[in-house]
């Protein structure tokens, strides 16, 4: 069977993508060098080994060797369009540029998604679903290139955005690489805790130390390819923290409070700054937490119940208390339900916090 997509490296990405393809009726062609990841893959349902020739090769390896990798496509190729999915972008750029007569038909692309564990196991057929996918073409790239892969993005259901591979790098910078570098360094402090004051530990901190989890040779590799646009971040960051040590560690001296209250202020301006939901501005939506048992249907009967009474939910987090059997869940809804559906609630036996 012959593939009219082929997919190099078949890991999160490169496995998701096979996934959401074989939803839309579309067989990839995998290829991958470990032959056990690939019978894996292929076993999951993600494509078939590749064959024939392909109108699209899309490239789902580590970023330090994604040019290479490009490069060996479009020798191979020399009539497919060639994308990549690596998280920088002028690096490979120039890379392909300087490496291959068809360095036209490529164009370079970032799905804003994924998760802290990679791997075919770790693979989601939606991945993709309603996330950002940045397309950064360059100027030598045929109009026809462009739209093949602003095709495949809307056909996965992302959100296309077309972007200069510098202005991608600044925009990943900010957004993507200072936090994974902060949760890192928070999360780092964490080694030396006592067990007793870990066990302590909130939603609060497993929120900002989240994305911490993530693969660190990964990381590497991004980072290194784009020090130059994160460095100045981490310098005006320093900046920043030294200004508030010098604020906590003299807290009687004159602006000390005004300082820290200021850093406070600007952090709930930028927040509201983040995208909510549907693409829309941060909305400060109504908190509620309920307690549920930790027994199998608790959950589903509270949705359900929420459901019943008209109430749609914004958003849903479950944490586990600590030495008990029970959730918290905290949901958010508009503020205008919070009241309805507290009462309906109580009423029905459902105990809040």
């Amino acid at each position: 069977m012959s593939h009219s997509i082929k997919i190099v490296g078949t890991g999160l990405l490169g496995t998701s993508l096979g996934l959401a393809l074989a939803r839309h009726g579309i067989t990839a062609g995998l290829v991958n060098q470990s032959k056990a990841n690939l019978r894996l893959a292929i076993e999951y349902g993600a494509g078939e080994e590749f064959q024939g020739d392909p109108e699209l090769v899309i490239v789902c390896v580590p970023p330090d060797i994604t040019a290479e990798k490009v490069i060996e496509q479009l020798e191979m190729h020399p009539g497919a369009i060639v994308t990549d999915v690596a998280s920088v972008k002028s690096d490979i750029a120039a890379q392909v540029a300087a490496g291959s007569e068809h360095a036209e038909l490529y164009v370079g692309s970032h799905p804003m998604a994924g998760r802290e564990k990679g791997g075919v196991g770790s693979a989601r057929a939606d991945l993709f679903f309603a996330r950002p996918w940045v397309i950064t073409p360059t100027e030598h790239n045929p109009q026809v290139a462009v739209n093949r892969i602003r095709d495949l993005a809307l056909q996965l259901g992302a959100l296309p955005s077309v972007m200069s591979p510098d202005a991608h790098d600044k925009a990943v910078a900010a957004v993507s690489h200072l936090p994974q570098l902060l949760a890192s360094a928070l999360a780092a402090r964490l080694t030396g805790v006592a067990d007793t004051e870990i066990s302590l530990a909130g939603q609060g901190l497993r929120d900002t130390a989240r994305i911490a989890a993530s693969d660190p040779g990964l990381w590497v590799q991004i980072l290194s390819q784009n020090a130059s646009n994160v460095a100045p971040l981490i310098g005006d960051l320093a900046t920043e923290l030294n200004e508030l040590h010098s604020s906590l560690s003299d807290i009687e001296a004159s602006g000390a409070l005004a300082k820290i209250h200021s850093l406070l202020e600007r952090g709930n301006e930028g927040v509201a700054r983040i995208p909510g939901k549907h693409g829309g501005k941060y909305v400060d939506y109504h908190q509620m937490t309920v307690v549920i048992d930790d027994s199998p249907g608790a959950l589903a009967s509270l949705l359900t119940f929420i459901g019943d009474v008209g109430v749609n939910l914004e958003d849903l987090k479950l944490e586990h208390s600590p030495g008990a059997q029970i959730g918290l869940v905290e949901i958010q809804i508009i503020p205008s339900a919070a009241e309805h559906l507290s009462e309906q609630l109580t009423a029905n036996g459902w105990r809040l916090v």
